[in-house]
């Protein structure tokens, strides 16, 4: 199967999954570093739909 695949195509579909590694990657870092804020923020925004 892999033969079937041009050297250029799987080659630019693998820099795209590099790509999206490195991305979710950064999106889990600042998660960890932001963490407090982040529950502070969904903890007032819950409060404030409870008293809707």
């Amino acid at each position: 199967m892999g033969r079937f695949i041009p050297e250029v195509l799987r080659q630019r579909s693998g820099m795209e999954l590099v790509q999206v590694a490195i991305m979710v990657a950064i999106a889990v870092a600042l998660g960890l570093i932001f963490r407090t804020q982040i529950t502070d923020f969904v903890d007032r925004t819950f409060e404030g739909l409870d008293s809707f």
